[in-house]
Parts: structure tokens; sequence; C-alpha cells
């Protein structure tokens, strides 16, 4: 399968790609990845995206944006490269399911991963107690008690969205005060639902089959103590998904794709958008406008190929 532009990823960097090169007439292939619709479609409300006066369901916004650039010709694929070449163009990938992809151009909108908390009990509960998804599975903590460990905008938009369904809920922070944005910050405090434990970090979950409690410690004086929880949802940060293009990509030292301000790597043809890149503003906005560049940087690079290419053959016939 060939295309003139691919992109990895289907989150709203990769997305709003899809709907400019689709507009251009380049008929996009949209690789999807793991989480369709990326970490955006896992938001319960969105209401900080130009346009919509009322909040909107993460997962509708994604799924609109996907049939947006679905009728100017976008395609899509349900897979997950587990492989890419970009030692000389066209490009090559490997999918999941054994299928080989080129393209002339490649747009990687891979966003970036949960940042899990390392600790013991977080693996073996998995699924079992521990969740790094509220939209996905805030239902199945009606009427119990759970735990956020975290204190950012994500923290609390997904804090708020469990007490619909929760008991109790206790936000486990490291610092004494919260980073989120001040109107999320009034929501939470004015909540009699929510408490706070302060200054402390989470060293391990407990239970055997599912989640008991969290046993946790204060960074000022060191002490521990075990509050007793049914989930535990950690919201501490992200990783990039960049593990595909180590040793072919430069990446800074926390994993992030270097690009430039036009989204271009230092591999011609090979741009980058979205959470994979940016590690300061991840807002949906944001990516959807690198996912923009993006898509233009490419059309542009396409044409600059076209038009040499062309020359070239001019040249050619002249000497003939």
């Amino acid at each position: 399968m060939h295309s003139k532009v691919v992109i990895i990823g289907s989150g709203p960097a990769g997305l709003t790609a899809a709907l400019y090169a689709a507009r251009a007439n380049l008929e996009p292939l949209v690789i999807r990845g793991l989480q369709p619709g990326g970490l955006i479609a896992t938001t319960s409300e969105v209401e900080n995206y130009p346009g919509f006066v009322e909040a909107i369901g993460g997962f509708e916004l994604a799924d609109n944006m996907e049939k947006q650039a679905a009728r100017f010709g976008a395609r899509y694929m349900d897979a997950l490269v587990e492989k890419v070449d970009l030692s000389q163009r066209p490009f090559r990938l490997l999918t999941d399911g054994g299928e080989e992809v080129t393209a002339e151009t490649l747009i990687i909108s891979t966003g970036a991963s949960p940042r899990k908390l390392g600790v013991p009990g977080e693996e073996k509960l998995a699924n079992r107690g521990v969740s790094y998804c509220a939209t996905c599975d805030g239902f199945f903590f009606r009427g119990k008690k759970v735990v956020v460990v975290g204190g950012g905008n994500s923290a609390l938009d997904e804090s708020l969205f469990l007490t619909r369904y929760v008991s109790e809920l206790t936000i486990v922070h490291r610092r004494d005060a919260l980073r989120a944005d001040p109107i999320l910050q009034e929501r939470i405090f004015a909540n009699p639902k929510v408490n706070f434990v302060w200054d402390s970090v989470v060293e391990e979950i407990l239970g055997d089959d599912k989640v008991t409690g969290v046993r946790v410690r204060n960074v000022k004086s060191g002490e521990t103590s075990v509050i007793a929880t049914d989930g535990v949802f950690p919201y501490i940060g992200h990783i990039p998904n960049t593990w595909l293009f180590k040793g072919q990509l430069e990446l800074d030292a926390n994993g992030y794709i270097i690009a430039d301000h036009r989204t271009r790597t230092q591999i011609p043809g090979v741009f980058a958008a979205g959470d994979v890149v940016d590690h300061v503003y991840r807002q949906a906005i944001t990516a959807a406008g690198e996912g923009c560049k993006a898509a233009m940087e490419a059309v542009w690079f396409l044409g600059e190929q076209e038009h040499a290419a062309k020359k070239a053959a001019e040249s050619v016939a002249a000497l003939a």
C-alpha cells in the first residue's frame, strides 16, 4: 500500500493533518494506532476547544474530526505501526497485521501515553482497580472510594468526572498546592466528595486480586500511612510515544521528537506534530495547529519534489 501522505496517530494533530492533506487531494492514509482519537477521546468533557459554547465529549470531538477529514478523502487503517524505515524515500512502515505501507511523506502524531507511578502493585492490579482513564472506567466505581494521583488539569478534570459516580475521592499530590487552571481548582475545592492529601506520594498500591488501598509517604516528614480505596487513577504526566523512531530521528533528553517551528524533522519529508513534540502546552488546540502546519509542509514538500523531477526530466530531454 503506497500513499503520498501517511499519518501515524489519530489524535487532534493527526486528524487535522488528515483534513488539510485531504483537502489538497492527497488522499492521506491515517494509521489510527492503539488509541483511536488519541488521549482527547478519553476525556469526559472538553470546554476549551474553540467553537463549542457548551462542553463537548472528547470522543465526540475526535469522532467529528475523523468524519470531517473522511469527507474530503482521508482514509483510515486500524493498525499499530511496529517498525519504520526512514533511511530512504519512500519511507517504509510495517504494521502489527503484517502489512507494509510506503509513504512519500510521513507525519508523526503518535502522541504520548500516561506516565505510570512505577510502584509495587501497579502492574499486578492494572484493570483490577488501577486505571488511567476515568471516562472509560468511572462507571465501575459507582458508590466506591477512589484515589487520584496528581494536581494538574488532567487530574482535576478526571476527578470531577469521577465524582459523578464515587462516594468519596481523595487527591494525593506531591506538593502543597495544585497546578491546574483556577476554574478547575474552584470546582474541585467546592465538591463535597473530594478531600486532599498534600505533600505526599504513593509508594505502593495494595491488594491481592483487586485494589484495597495505597501506601503514601509524606515528602516533608517522611511518615507513611495507608488510605483505603477501591481504585487508583494516576495522572502524573505523559511519556512521548517515540520508541519507533529511536536511532532514526533526533530526540531530546525526555524522548520527544526534535522538530523545527515548521514541524520538520532532520529527515526531509518527515514531519512531527502534537504531543510527540510538545511537552509544554499539550493542548488539543495546539496539537491541531501543528497538525495543520505539518500537512501544509507535506503538501509543499511534495510540490517541490514534483517540480524538481519535472525540471530534471526536461533537462534530460533537452540533452537527448
